[in-house]
């Protein structure tokens, strides 16, 4: 079994005009990259953003956080119970990041695991993905599982999950950032013989949460 703590309450400092966006995986996973397309899409929209340093290793396969913050803010570090979507490539990984959850924060969580250094060096058991969601599901109000391995498949190309889930999560009504200007902002920071199979991802990752969001 897998034993949690919760905590729905809503930090204070949340006020109406913001939004907070915690990012969580391996090493590997686009994690970083995804947070500047993020932070270049709300400075496009003429909105401030404030961004953490990088917790943990950011090589292939180290844990890998950062946290943003859109609106009047100058501390770039989410308050406990505070974060309005968390954005997990791994399955354990979103599960580390629930300190900063409430009851209605948008959880986005990636299915496929990646096995952190911890979890091998230790020689745990990897937790059922299965029982993760279910538990998720149980304790949070919008909890969106993406099967990314599939869906990259379906591109054709593993190194576009980071721009799925950047999809998935402009779906939500309340992000504040649009598709348009997320798919600016990819372009901006990415070659452009990699923009057509990243506009698929976004467009994948979009349609999913939106299906989901219409069978709440």
């Amino acid at each position: 079994m897998i034993a949690m703590k919760y905590n729905f309450s809503k930090s204070p400092e949340f006020c109406k005009d913001s939004y907070t966006i915690y990012i969580c995986g391996v090493g590997g996973q686009g994690t970083i990259k995804t947070s500047a397309i993020i932070g270049d899409g709300a400075i496009n929209e003429g909105k401030n953003v404030v961004m953490s340093e990088i917790h943990g290793m950011s090589q292939r396969g180290g844990i890998v956080s950062t946290e943003l913050k859109i609106g009047n803010y100058k501390s770039s570090l989410i308050e406990e119970f505070s974060a309005d979507m968390i954005i997990g490539f791994e399955p354990v990984e979103t599960i580390r990041s629930l300190n900063k959850a409430n009851k209605d924060t948008k959880i986005l969580i990636n299915t496929n695991p990646i096995i952190p250094f911890n979890i091998k060096s230790q020689k745990n058991s990897y937790p059922d993905v299965d029982e993760i969601i279910a538990i998720l599901k149980d304790n949070y109000n919008h909890v969106y599982p993406i099967n990314g391995s599939q869906l990259v498949k379906d591109i054709g190309n593993p190194l576009t999950l980071n721009m799925i889930l950047l999809g998935a999560a402009t779906a939500d009504e309340t992000f504040p950032i649009s598709k348009d200007n997320i798919l600016s902002a990819m372009k901006d920071n990415l070659k452009p013989k990699f923009h057509d199979m990243n506009i698929k991802a976004v467009e994948k990752g979009y349609e999913k949460v939106k299906y989901m969001k219409e069978k709440e």
